[in-house]
């Protein structure tokens, strides 16, 4: 239960603490007062979408904050531990809008930061708001459709719909696409055969053209190769005179050296490496010499090779990876005109099955539906003589689909006739704004019961009534109140005389700029509000006196419609 909000620097307010009790309350307020602004500071606590121009001139922020009593919200409190947000049974949401444009608005939960979706989906836990625009969304098939599945408890049949109704898309997809690609190859499968062939025939490997191009440099340059080699081994190797022998002559001296001077070895060691290096060089050398071989017809050979490895690049890819890689594509296309008929009979196996279990769950749908569409329209009818439409029938007509859907085989379309001898049509063609709202406020009044959102707002759906229908109204909402709590803005005294705790918004200059301020009435102060609200003269004792007639009549309403709809029969 909302039990408080507080307002800071939102629009033309400056600081407001609006108290709310359990049961119904209402808020009144002449127009341009501020009692929109007060809906939408509730907006922002249920996530709606904050921007710098509700900051109110001169303040660098605004804050809205609401405190709700959930100690008997159990499952609640339960998921907001699991988060790491701990209440002792009161809970405050609070949201700041900067004034700097550009810049984030903030949000948090006991005092712990969230981010905007979190603050969301704790607020709409907690307070449901329906205003004159959700009556026209009442319009939409979708929206009725929500509707009963929601009074019809629908909700995990409506789920095993869609699921198997997108397991059913995927299956036919799959059958689809392998169907295109066997097309597809059936009319390729020549070319398709020519390429496999050409490639697979060429038996490529991957990295042979790096190695066929070394290979090719050396078979080239053969001779120049083995001359170049003949004269590093003939220098290092190739006689007395040679570099090997000359450095013997050295092992000699050093030796004396060593045996004079033990401190020399060091560079014993030096002549042993580089010696021993030479040699290494020397047969390497050799070694690559004797490998060198002039062999024109195996030139041409790897030649040729470099040029149907260079023709299949250029024609299947930019590598040989690629080239190998479209081989294997093509083999995989031509073995599926082999196996589709196989792969096809289990899709359609598969798709069958998928059929069936989308068939046997649209029917467990389409059962609760059309229980619950005669009861609900059952439960709206009876409301609707209350609601100042005596003659009002409802239907919930359940039409086949073209089509069947994830949303079931059977669309959803209230239809009423809402005065004698009419034949019952869409609700979008036949229903005024007020009728529609009264409409609106049957269903809301079914299903609240139903509605574990503890408090419910409804923002000036009394559009476009009044009279005795107003009555009608404000005994609708009262009876919702029996088991929610009920916030209404309202602009009819029949209404606001039926409310248990009622508010008044005021505007009023403060220091230079407009301020909206709201104040608790009760007694003789509720009475100037409801003689205000008659539209007379607001101090005459004749409009004071009807206004504590309807005080009184409406605080005696103790029975919900139905009950009364009851004793009168």
């Amino acid at each position: 239960m909302l039990t408080e909000l507080r307002i800071r620097n939102l629009a033309i307010i400056d600081a407001v603490t609006l108290p709310l009790a359990s049961g119904f309350n209402v808020l009144t307020g002449e127009t341009g007062a501020g009692k929109s602004i007060i809906v939408g500071a509730l907006g922002l606590l249920i996530g709606e979408r904050a921007s710098s121009d509700l900051v109110r001139t001169g303040a660098d922020k605004a804050t809205v904050e609401g405190v709700f009593d959930v100690s008997e919200r159990r499952d609640l409190l339960a998921a907001l531990d699991a988060r790491g947000i701990e209440s002792d049974g009161t809970l405050v949401l609070k949201r700041e809008v900067p004034a700097a444009a550009g810049s984030r608005a903030r949000a948090w939960v006991n005092g712990s930061p969230v981010t905007a979706s979190l603050l969301a989906e704790i607020g709409r836990a907690l307070v449901n708001v329906h205003g004159q625009h959700e009556a026209q969304a009442l319009l939409e098939p979708e929206a009725q459709q929500h509707i009963l599945d929601a009074f019809g408890d629908a909700a995990g049949e409506r789920l095993a719909v869609a699921e198997a109704h997108l397991r059913l898309a995927e299956a036919r997809a799959a059958i689809v696409s392998l169907q295109v690609r066997r097309d597809d190859a059936t009319k390729r499968a020549d070319w398709l055969a020519h390429v496999a062939k050409e490639i697979g025939e060429a038996t490529l490997k991957a990295g042979e053209d790096e190695r066929l191009d070394e290979e090719a440099r050396r078979l080239t340059h053969a001779e120049e190769l083995q001359a170049l080699m003949r004269e590093v081994t003939e220098t290092l190797d190739g006689g007395d005179d040679a570099a090997l022998g000359r450095l013997g002559h050295l092992q000699k001296p050093l030796g004396a050296l060593h045996r004079i001077d033990p401190s020399t070895a060091r560079l014993q060691e030096l002549f042993d490496a580089a010696y021993y290096a030479l040699e290494e060089l020397s047969r390497e050398a050799q070694g690559y010499a004797d490998g060198v071989e002039h062999d024109p017809a195996r030139l041409d050979e790897v030649e040729r090779r470099r040029d149907l490895i260079f023709r299949l690049i250029k024609k299947y890819g930019g590598s040989i990876a690629a080239v190998i890689v479209t081989g294997r594509e093509a083999r995989a296309e031509l073995d599926l005109l082999d196996t589709a008929g196989l792969d096809l009979r289990g899709l359609e196996t598969r798709l069958g099955e998928a059929e069936e279990a989308f068939g046997q769950a649209a029917a467990k749908l389409s059962a609760k539906r059309k229980k619950a569409a005669a009861s609900l329209a059952k439960a709206v009818e009876a409301r609707l003589p209350d609601l100042g439409m005596p003659d009002g029938r409802f239907l919930v007509e359940l039409p086949a689909r073209a089509e069947p859907s994830a949303h079931g085989t059977e669309g959803v379309e209230f239809r009423v006739a809402l005065n004698v001898g009419h034949e019952a049509r869409p609700l979008a063609r036949v229903a005024s704004g007020g009728e529609l709202a009264r409409v609106m406020l049957a269903l809301k009044t079914i299903l609240a019961r139903l509605d574990g959102v503890p408090t419910l707002i409804f923002d000036e759906v009394d559009a476009g009534i009044g009279g005795r229908t107003g009555l009608m109204v404000g005994d609708a909402m009262r009876d919702v109140a029996s088991h929610h709590q009920v916030f209404a803005i309202t602009h009819l005294p029949q209404i606001a005389a039926r409310a248990h705790h009622h508010i008044v918004v005021q505007k009023a200059p403060r220091g230079g700029v407009t301020t909206s301020d709201v104040t608790v009435v009760a007694d003789e102060a509720r009475v100037d509000e409801i003689a205000r609200m008659l539209g007379g003269d607001a101090e005459s004792e004749t409009s004071r006196e009807h206004a504590r007639e309807l005080l009184a009549t409406g605080q005696r309403v103790t029975a919900s419609p139905a009950q009364r709809a009851k004793k009168r029969v």
